[in-house]
């Protein structure tokens, strides 16, 4: 008997497989990442501060959490939108209920493991926001994933994810360039934070956070059984303990451990988990490279002027970005599951738009689906809602061009999805 499983490749419909087994871990693999995990460790315990190591290993956590569950932001939007499957989405309310009970005693109070100051995400509301976040619900449907899918899917040895950061990068260099046009001459609003904001307080914000978490996840479970929605595909797994290492982890207990995770980067480093701030500077560094003035463009004043002139190991982000796909790398190989996957001219003409897409949009939306999405709402900003249903709303259109590129889309007669 088979059983319609997810693959990897989220991009694909559920495949058959004789069992839910996995395969023998790829040893070799496994031994080769924890080697390079342990120099980059080492090298940066030797060259910065102790908060790039301390950065890394929340990194490498993070990779191996998302890729055991397969904790996707874009499949999540595609199946609640295409055929009204909630269950992602409510793993997400999990997620960023027990973030803003985390987030808002450190906001609060500050606190922080090295004595600097501590700042949650909170962005202006405008046409730059509108625009971004749309645009960044297309690409992430288009290229197969999002800022953190992208990631973890790199990890996890899928090719055409190459192509996607590629042009992620590039995007992203292209929109930090046009940036102070967006946010300058466009309309905008000053940022809206829940908590201070509102005279609520952090207190009074973190309980009208957890009503609107309950809410939404209501609302998914009334859409679930008026559409009759399939159910997600099951993944393949290990038992009893060994599921820890090799097996799928349950949605629920991804989103706790992200939630904390994302609760001890904002600690380490005063600013919650973000991951295409990297992308631009990296863009940015390469064009500097070839003799581009990067550092006349108006995004690269002021305070990113230092990032900019120091080492990309200097750069939080980018070590945060190392250990992802690390971390996922590591996951995927214990489980046996790391191999290169085919590249067809449609998922290749697909990753490249949906990567410019998604990068330019993040810049203009002041962030992707962790920046502006988890780490915005964890913040209590309204940015980070708005976020959400303008991707959401990017989603939707996206579900009518993912078939021009050969890209499945969920059914509402399919048994899973």
């Amino acid at each position: 008997m088979t059983t319609r499983v997810q693959p990897v490749n989220e991009a694909r419909d559920p495949v058959r497989r004789d069992s839910l087994a996995l395969s023998p871990p790829q040893k070799a693999l496994v031994g080769g990442g924890i080697a390079v995990s342990f120099i980059l460790f080492l090298y940066l315990a030797a060259t910065q501060s102790m908060m790039q190591p301390m950065l890394m290993i929340i990194g490498l956590l993070l990779g191996f959490t998302l890729f055991h569950a397969r904790f996707g932001f874009t499949s999540a939007f595609r199946r609640m939108m295409s055929v009204g499957n909630g269950q992602a989405m409510r793993a997400h309310m999990l997620m960023l209920a027990v973030a803003v009970t985390l987030f808002a005693p450190i906001l609060a109070f500050g606190t922080s493991f090295f004595g600097q100051d501590v700042s949650g995400y909170v962005s202006p509301v405008g046409v730059s926001l509108l625009v971004g976040a749309f645009m960044f619900g297309i690409g992430m449907q288009l290229g197969g994933g999002c800022a953190s899918g992208t990631l973890y899917a790199i990890g996890g040895g899928r090719t055409v994810m190459f192509i996607t950061l590629i042009f992620f990068i590039v995007g992203s260099t292209v929109g930090a360039y046009h940036l102070p046009f967006w946010t300058e001459e466009m309309p905008s609003f000053e940022p809206i934070s829940l908590a201070t904001s509102t005279g609520l307080g952090y207190g009074g914000a973190w309980i009208v956070s957890l009503i609107i978490f309950g809410l939404i996840a209501l609302a998914t479970i009334i859409i679930e059984k008026k559409r009759n929605a399939p159910k997600m595909a099951p993944l393949p797994t290990s038992r009893g303990w060994k599921r820890l290492v090799r097996g799928s982890w349950p949605l629920f207990a991804a989103a706790i451990a992200l939630a904390v995770l994302n609760a001890l980067t904002l600690m380490t480093r005063g600013q919650p988990w973000g991951i295409t701030s990297a992308f631009a500077l990296w863009g940015s560094k390469v064009a500097s490279f070839f003799g581009i003035d990067v550092a006349e463009w108006g995004y690269w004043q002021g305070t990113n002027a230092t990032a900019l002139q120091s080492s990309i190991f200097a750069d939080t982000t980018t070590v945060l970005n190392f250990g992802v796909i690390l971390g996922a790398f590591i996951a995927s190989a214990a489980g046996g599951l790391f191999k290169f996957t085919k590249i067809t001219l449609g998922n290749f003409s697909a990753s490249v738009i949906g990567g410019l897409l998604m990068g330019y949009g993040a810049r203009l939306a002041f962030g992707c689906n962790i920046g502006a999405y988890f780490g915005g709402i964890a913040s209590f900003s309204m940015h980070g809602y708005i976020w959400g249903i303008l991707a959401l709303a990017g989603t939707f259109l996206a579900l009518y061009l993912r078939p021009i590129f050969g890209l499945s889309v969920p059914k509402s007669n399919d048994s899973v999805c």
